[in-house]
């Protein structure tokens, strides 16, 4: 296995990882978790709500257990995206290829305990991409505008950092392009900055600062604010095991979502230069207490509850990618793996084999725009 084969398969073995125990714990604070399981979670837990067919708001979703939740399933849907187009995405790609996946392309939904379309499991904010692109043909470059601001293109954007692996600033733009099909505002900027993290995890020799610094200088207004207060606050801390309280309040000025995180105020998800959505900035001020360890990163996740499993999937995804396969416990992704009844190592080796023929396209075109310049330049 080439070091872009494991980095790659790491990152997304790594985000279903972080996924999937994050999912018993989402919506809820660090003390109901605690006193749900009788201690913080340590692995794969059943759902936080037993009766889960009946409870809501979470029903009919099968959270835990092992169980990847929607993060997972549009990642390798757009893992799938560039399998087939074989390129560097695009606004368009979102309409042409990422539709389809979603309202055409059946799999299976562990929280349905089913085979279905993804559209049927998908957030609102995602099934946004369904109603602008394919019902009401929208400008694809133009249809996140509208929509929910939050985590959504973040969540699953991380193969677009392999894509780009030791590039950052491609994995920013190309996100950016991509997803403003689905997002506008400050979810549409986190969604570049989580591909950049990924790239420049990928990047042989890369370490947690080196991740934070890139996310820093390519972040705007207030996410890159969010960013540097919380791994600010992330500094000095020893273990996520304490941290929750000081993480928040660094992450409380610039958040939309209530202390409360299932009660709303008018301004929630709104479009902001001066906000930003927690999941990010929260994956990577675990990532920074945890000096990088993937276990300790993704429970930092887990245990913090609200929106869990994302946190615990963008933590994994960086973490995974600047360990590689083996820093994912072995025992962990077969568990979640057979639970859900999905293969979470090979999409990572399928992007990775993507990864590989871009570059190739890309050093062609570059040489090709070298030798004209260089001739226009009389050299």
């Amino acid at each position: 296995m080439t070091p872009l084969e494991d980095k790659a398969a790491g990152c997304v073995a790594g985000a279903a990882v972080g996924d999937a125990l994050g999912g018993a714990t989402e919506g809820w604070t660090p003390e109901q978790i605690t006193t749900r399981y009788g201690g913080p979670v340590e692995g794969i837990v059943p759902p936080y709500n037993e009766d889960w067919r009946n409870a809501r708001p979470i029903a009919p979703y099968h959270k835990g257990d092992g169980h990847i939740t929607d993060d997972t399933l549009m990642t390798h849907a757009l893992i799938r995206v560039y399998e087939k187009a074989g390129r560097h995405l695009d606004a368009y790609a979102m309409a042409e290829h990422f539709v389809p996946e979603l309202m055409g392309e059946r799999v299976w939904i562990p929280e349905l305990e089913a085979e279905a379309l993804p559209l049927q499991r998908i957030f609102l904010a995602e099934k946004w991409i369904v109603a602008r692109l394919h019902y009401g043909h929208a400008d694809p470059r133009e249809a996140g505008v509208g929509n929910i601001v939050n985590c959504g293109a973040a969540m699953y954007v991380a193969p677009v950092g392999v894509v780009n692996a030791g590039d950052p600033d491609a994995a920013y733009a190309e996100a950016i392009d991509l997803t403003g099909a689905h997002q506008s505002s400050y979810g549409r900027e986190a969604a570049g900055v989580m591909a950049a993290a990924v790239a420049e995890a990928m990047r042989p020799g890369a370490t947690v600062d080196s991740v934070i610094a890139a996310s820093i200088r390519l972040a705007k207004d207030g996410t890159r604010a969010a960013i540097e207060a919380v791994c600010g606050a992330a500094v000095d801390l020893g273990h996520w095991d304490g941290s929750f309280e000081k993480l928040r309040a660094a992450m409380r000025p610039y958040d939309t979502v209530a202390d409360t995180y299932r009660e709303q105020g008018l301004g929630a998800r709104r479009p902001s230069r001066v906000h930003s959505i927690e999941e990010l900035p929260l994956a990577l001020a675990f990532l920074v207490i945890a000096k990088g360890d993937f276990r300790e990163t993704v429970l930092g996740g887990v245990n913090y509850g609200r929106d869990a499993d994302s946190i615990a999937s963008m933590g994994g995804a960086i973490a995974g990618a600047l360990g590689g396969l083996d820093s994912v416990p072995a025992a962990w992704v077969e568990a979640v793996g057979t639970a859900s009844r999905t293969d979470i190592v090979s999409p990572g080796r399928a992007i990775a084999r993507v990864a590989g023929r871009v570059h190739t396209a890309d050093l062609a075109r570059r040489r090709a725009h070298e030798d004209a310049f260089a001739e226009l330049a009389g050299e």
